[in-house]
């Protein structure tokens, strides 16, 4: 068990208790919890590099972690009513269709790797961006004005573009 790794799983653990405060509208703490979450990301990631203390099970818990975080602050934030309800079902039925996808080439012995695309990058940034800007706007008062929808679409079309882009890409190796 490498260091990376410890800092992952306390991501991971942190997950419920981010839930929690938003379900119990307790913005600063899920505000803080999530900035905490994302600076340890940042910490695991550079440590697993610099350190040489990259591993397998890292791998596949980092990107578990994150995607752990980001759908239940989605799906939480659309229940609260802090965001509209559309986006939430868009960010969850992207991660959906990879983990399907992935889950099905492995099933049929046509295992697939998943390497983040630069389209992919600009949606995760998009979707934290816009997570850490509803859970601050609910604890701090932070407004965007009329960027809000703006912000929003903007998010829904990096979501659907790299869905897009993993399906392409996973519908070409399925055909190999």
């Amino acid at each position: 068990m490498t260091i990376p790794n410890i800092i992952t799983i306390a991501r991971l653990v942190m997950v419920p208790i981010v839930i929690v405060m938003i379900m119990q509208e307790r913005w600063a703490a899920a505000f803080i919890l999530f900035v905490v979450a994302g600076v340890s990301d940042a910490v695991d990631g550079f440590i697993a590099r610099h350190f040489d203390m990259r591993s397998e099970f890292g791998a596949y818990i980092d990107p578990l972690a994150d995607k752990s975080l980001l759908v239940s602050i989605y799906v939480s934030l659309a229940i609260v009513g802090a965001i509209p309800s559309w986006l939430a079902i868009i960010v969850v039925s992207r991660d959906a269709m990879i983990v399907s996808a992935v889950l099905l080439s492995w099933v049929m012995s046509r295992p697939v790797e998943i390497k983040p695309i630069m389209v992919s990058k600009l949606n995760t940034a998009a979707q934290i961006g816009f997570a850490a800007f509803a859970l601050a706007a609910n604890a701090y008062g932070v407004e965007l004005g009329g960027l809000e929808e703006i912000v929003m679409l903007i998010v829904a079309t990096l979501t659907v573009a790299s869905a897009g882009a993993y399906l392409g890409g996973w519908l070409r190796h399925m055909a190999a």
